[in-house]
C-alpha cells in the first residue's frame, strides 16, 4: 500500500458539476461541508484479470456488496430496483459505529458510477468508481471528492484522525475484494493519493 498526501487546489481538485438531471433534493454539496476539501485516489491494477471493466463493473452495480468488505461496511439499497443500478437510486452504506452514510446515484454507464452523499452523511461531496482495461491489465478506481460534513465530523476526520482510517480500512479491502472477484493478481499493490485544499471557505 502506497500513500501520499500532496498540496491540492480548488482549480484542479473540486468535484465534478452535478448532472444537471439529476435530483438534488438532501443533496450534500461539499460547498456546505466543513473544514478542508480532500480529494482522494484509491487506485490498484490487476493483470490476468477473468473478468472485463464492464462486466466488473456490472457485477458491482447488480449488487456493490459484492466487494464491500462486511466487516467494515454493506451497502443497503433504500430506493430502487435490487439487482441494478440506475440514477436516482439511494443506498445507506453502513459502518460500525456512527458512520452509516446515504447516497445517492446521480451518475452511471457501462464503466462506472458516482454518488452524491445526502443529509446526514459524515461528509458532503461526491465518490465515483469506475473501471478500465487495455486487454492485459485492468485499473480499478476509486475516487472522492469531500468536506467533513458538519464541524463534529471535522473534528473526527480531521484532528482525531478516526473517520480517515476508518474510510482508508474500507477501501483499501474493498480494492483488495475487487482483485478477488477478477481472480487476477495485483500489481505493484493499492496506490492511495490525496490532494489536501485547506483554501476553502465554512
Amino acid at each position: 500500500m502506497y500513500r501520499r498526501e500532496l498540496a491540492g487546489s480548488l482549480a484542479c481538485d473540486a468535484p465534478p458539476p452535478l448532472p444537471q438531471a439529476a435530483d438534488t433534493g438532501r443533496v450534500q454539496r461539499w460547498e456546505t461541508g466543513h473544514g478542508v476539501l480532500y480529494h482522494r485516489r484509491y487506485a490498484v491494477r490487476i493483470r490476468d484479470a477473468d473478468l472485463s471493466a464492464e462486466l466488473l463493473m456490472a457485477r458491482l452495480k447488480r449488487d456493490p456488496n459484492h466487494a464491500a468488505p462486511s466487516a467494515f461496511a454493506t451497502f443497503h439499497k433504500t430506493r430502487g430496483d435490487e439487482g441494478t443500478m440506475r440514477v436516482g437510486d439511494e443506498y445507506v452504506v453502513r459502518m460500525p459505529g456512527p458512520w452509516d452514510g446515504p447516497v445517492r446515484v446521480v451518475e452511471v454507464d457501462s464503466r462506472s458510477y458516482r454518488l452524491a452523499t445526502l443529509e446526514s452523511h459524515l461528509e458532503a461531496g461526491q465518490i465515483r468508481t469506475c473501471a478500465t482495461d487495455d486487454g492485459s491489465t485492468l485499473e480499478f478506481v476509486v475516487e472522492s471528492w469531500a468536506r467533513s460534513g458538519d464541524r463534529v465530523s471535522d473534528l473526527l476526520h480531521r484532528r482525531l484522525h478516526i473517520a480517515k482510517e476508518v474510510q482508508l480500512h474500507m477501501w483499501t479491502s474493498f480494492l483488495e475484494r475487487v482483485v478477488a472477484l477478477c481472480r487476477g493478481r495485483m500489481e505493484d499493490g493499492i496506490s492511495i493519493t490525496t490532494w489536501r485544499v485547506d483554501d476553502v471557505a465554512g
